[in-house]
């Protein structure tokens, strides 16, 4: 169990277990005053519940097609005192936005990302953690169509796959708004990239995170994003 300042998160039976990229975009995404929002790929929950608890008058659906995963997420959501804005949907995302005609304000997804990678042996780590160009093909479709027409779509991922996502959603007028180069250290390369798409064609504007100051001391950037969530800030 995974204890936050205001809820817990069970961990059992998740391929994918909390981690830096899933707290990061749950800190970092932004909307003004969401009514909807919508995460992709839910796993444990985490993600969800960071954003019920930060913007307390937004209803959260969650997708999960893993059932264990989905099972558990909806246990964290049910014990969680944010329970009644919180839905999930035990399915892929192709299935839910396809009988689904609900706009979203915010949309996030910490997705699959290890594209065209050797396929891990375990299956529901082989769900979670590896992709196609045609799952992202699929993804930004169905999230131009399920944007408000001033909402956002957050995604977390490596620069490899954010080069190809950035086409993908050009390619489908789905434009780069913003991009956080995330980086272990100030001198190290960015290993993950947060972009922000939406259907409002304005300048890119180009941020940096850092995540630690030193070897083990976090960054006052980390502390000031995960304080209201991390028991040890």
């Amino acid at each position: 169990m995974f204890r936050f300042k205001q809820f817990a998160v069970d961990q059992t039976n998740c391929a994918m277990k909390i981690n830096t990229d899933g707290v990061l975009l749950g800190a970092l995404a932004q909307a003004h005053q969401p009514q909807n929002i919508l995460d992709i790929g839910t796993g444990t929950g985490v993600i969800a519940l960071m954003l019920a608890q930060r913007f307390a008058h937004a209803v959260i659906n969650a997708v999960e097609i893993d059932t264990q995963a989905a099972q558990t997420a909806e246990s964290n959501f049910k014990n969680a005192v944010f329970a009644g804005r919180l839905t999930l949907y035990p399915e892929s995302f192709e299935s839910y936005l396809l009988h689904s005609d609900k706009k979203y304000d915010l949309i996030v997804s910490n997705p699959p990302f290890y594209i065209n990678s050797l396929v891990s042996p375990q299956a529901n780590k082989s769900v979670a953690k590896h992709a196609d160009a045609d799952f992202f093909e699929m993804m930004i479709k169905g999230v131009t169509n399920h944007l408000t027409n001033t909402g956002t779509c957050w995604l977390i991922l490596p620069p490899d796959t954010a080069a190809l996502v950035k086409i993908i959603a050009q390619q489908n007028k789905l434009y780069l708004q913003q991009t956080v180069a995330i980086k272990s250290y100030q001198d190290s390369k960015p290993h993950r990239e947060l972009l922000v798409l939406g259907l409002d064609n304005i300048t890119t504007a180009n941020e940096e995170f850092v995540i630690y100051r030193q070897e083990k001391v976090y960054s006052n950037q980390y502390k000031n994003a995960l304080r209201d969530f991390f028991t040890i800030f």
